[in-house]
């Protein structure tokens, strides 16, 4: 493919070959503090006017036994820089642009389990369905990604992208989790439903780019682009609107809905509702939770649901989960979604059995 972006496609990592490490240093105590650890561990080093030198035969067992033997404290650890080059590999500007903090090298080194999982495929998806309000049709399912660990056991979404964050993977999972929804629901034949599949607009430098493979894979499979709804995870809140603006109008240029998660909390501003005209919003679920006996709660619901009216906006209803929550909002929104109706199961459920 054309122009792709390789923060998407490529992982970070550690080679057991011989690496030249270059350390920057805030305050000459820190350089004193790493000397003493690598002529204690017997690493042959040397200074270069501000920088420190090691010579390394095996990058990844020196990064083990300076993560395993160096009693560096967090904040320390963000502030110590390095860059590893290949022997004969002379330093230069572009060198300097790949200096990362020491954290992240630590963090590549705790992180092996993560990698497997990716490198080996193993993501799986669970489809909870999105319900019509009033008629309790399964329209559509959101895609939820969990990790497959050796065993066999779950790894949480959120602990993925934990640890997407400290090892600077975030485009690669975010891309990878888009694909692995996309293929596993033409895998399950839901390209007649509706399918939400959540996104991290902050992993996405260029849509163009970021976003090509994503796009290829649903026309591959034949989905019908109204039928997936690409969905903005509301914990990695966005400042730059605009960016996320574009990235919403690219998809909506190739016929794909788009949907905002959690408005009321994050996306509360209302100006960033009318500006950025989703085709879906999800009010959050803490709102939803009790509302039949909140008062506030029922005055920001309403308003919200009067503004996505005057804006031709379709409301869904998320983290509905008891009887009574449903009866007061199922007036008011076009789709429910909830443990009331099922909880996220790797078969989707095809029909709602609900005994009201």
């Amino acid at each position: 493919m054309d122009n792709v972006c390789q923060r998407c496609q490529m992982l970070p990592t550690i080679d057991s070959t011989p690496k030249v490490v270059y350390f920057t240093f805030p305050i000459v105590f820190l350089k004193e503090k790493a000397k003493g650890f690598l002529k204690s561990a017997g690493f042959e080093f040397f200074e270069e006017n501000e920088l420190l030198v090691a010579n390394t035969n095996d990058f990844k067992d020196f990064l083990v036994k300076l993560h395993n033997g160096s009693n560096f404290s967090a904040p320390e650890l963000n502030d110590i820089m390095c860059v590893a080059l290949n022997p004969g590999e002379n330093l230069s500007f572009l060198s300097f642009s790949k200096l990362k903090p020491l954290s992240f090298w630590f963090s590549l080194i705790e992180s092996q389990e993560y990698f497997e999982i990716l490198n080996e495929q193993r993501l799986t998806v669970h489809f909870q369905p999105v319900v019509e309000s009033k008629s309790l049709r399964i329209i559509g399912y959101e895609a939820l990604i969990r990790g497959v660990k050796e065993d066999g056991a779950l790894v949480s979404p959120k602990l993925l992208f934990d640890t997407a964050e400290k090892t600077d993977t975030l485009f690669y999972l975010d891309r990878f989790c888009r694909e692995t929804a996309v293929k596993t629901a033409a895998v399950k034949k839901l390209l007649n439903y509706k399918i939400f599949i959540n996104f991290i607009p902050t992993s996405i430098y260029d849509p163009v780019s970021c976003l090509q493979s994503t796009i290829q894979w649903a026309k591959h499979l034949e989905f019908e682009p109204s039928n997936l709804v690409f969905e903005v995870v509301e914990s990695y809140r966005v400042s730059d609107i605009e960016h996320l603006s574009n990235v919403l109008n690219y998809y909506r240029n190739h016929g794909f809905l788009v949907a905002l998660d959690d408005v009321g909390s994050g996306y509360s501003n209302l100006n960033v509702l009318v500006n950025l005209k989703p085709d879906i919003i999800k009010i959050d679920r803490e709102i939803i939770r009790n509302i039949h006996n909140d008062e506030l709660k029922q005055s920001v619901f309403k308003a919200i649901i009067l503004l996505s009216r005057e804006s031709n906006i379709q409301v869904l209803a998320e983290g509905v989960e008891t009887v009574e929550e449903y009866n007061f909002v199922k007036e008011h929104v076009d789709l429910v979604q909830g443990y009331l109706f099922a909880k996220p199961n790797p078969e989707p459920i095809r029909q709602i059995q609900l005994q009201l």
